[in-house]
């Protein structure tokens, strides 16, 4: 690897890595930026530094309440997707089960089809059915968005499996369901620790799904953050973005803490 990057070549990579990552990552470093500014308006460059804003964000009984919302939402979709998503992964991939090809194209199908179109249909079928409560909507909602990066993730964990440790397992005598939980199972923990992350991820910064099923008592933080923009645009918007930003990062530390980054991601 290292005689492939160097030359030429590889500071043609290096630039082009450096230059994607600061496309990505300099959006973000305006955002924080912006809510330390004085001014009461979102101006970039921002204006002296203060911290007043976060410190109104955080005392916000409102923004408590979505962040609350948005929390316990992702959790619940992220266990949800992990009860159902790792049993179908396993299913699909060790099982013969019939048209395992179409139901995993089932299951992955909202990877394909357009986020605003799936939560559309997601409302016009919760109103036939007359599903009312929007907090059970937005859990369906959510664990229907979720559900495919945990099948992803764990499908791809469970093709890089050594198969021999598992037959040596079974030829010892262990029983099947031992096999999988203390054979298999540390195997494909990096799959299901990304899964559940992106999942997570997914959930809580979800504007689409929860835009056409939430109401006006269950609002996640991107409703209110959307809504918050309507009525005025200054510094405390960026500092409720930031405080979404953290979040996600705290959220990477976590995997990071738990089975390591490069391991999970090794996907």
């Amino acid at each position: 690897m290292a005689a492939r990057l160097s030359g030429g070549g590889g500071l043609l990579t290096y630039a082009v890595a450096a230059a994607t990552l600061v496309f990505v990552v300099a959006p973000l470093l305006v955002v924080v930026a912006l809510s330390f500014s004085e001014a009461n308006l979102a101006i970039f460059p921002p204006v002296g530094f203060t911290t007043s804003w976060y410190e109104d964000v955080i005392a916000n009984e409102e923004f408590q309440h979505a962040f609350a919302v948005s929390v316990v939402l992702a959790l619940a979709a992220t266990a949800a997707a992990f009860v159902l998503g790792v049993p179908a992964a396993y299913a699909l991939n060790r099982w013969p089960v019939p048209g395992a090809r179409a139901a995993e194209a089932m299951l992955l199908s909202p990877f394909i089809l357009p986020i605003l179109i799936t939560g559309l249909a997601l409302l016009q079928f919760m109103a036939a059915m007359r599903m009312r409560d929007a907090a059970v909507n937005l859990f369906v909602g959510h664990v229907l968005v979720t559900l495919p990066y945990l099948v992803r993730t764990v499908t791809a964990s469970l093709k890089q499996v050594d198969r021999t440790l598992e037959e040596a397992a079974l030829t010892l005598g262990a029983p099947p369901w031992k096999v999988f939980w203390r054979v298999t199972v540390p195997q494909i923990v990096p799959g299901i620790a990304a899964g559940c992350l992106f999942a997570f991820m997914i959930s809580f910064d979800d504007f689409p799904i929860s835009f056409w099923l939430a109401d006006a008592e269950t609002v996640p933080l991107p409703i209110f953050l959307h809504d918050s923009m309507n009525k005025v645009f200054d510094p405390s918007i960026a500092a409720m973005s930031s405080l979404m930003i953290l979040t996600g990062i705290l959220a990477v530390i976590g995997l990071e803490r738990l089975v390591g980054l490069r391991r999970a991601m090794s996907v």
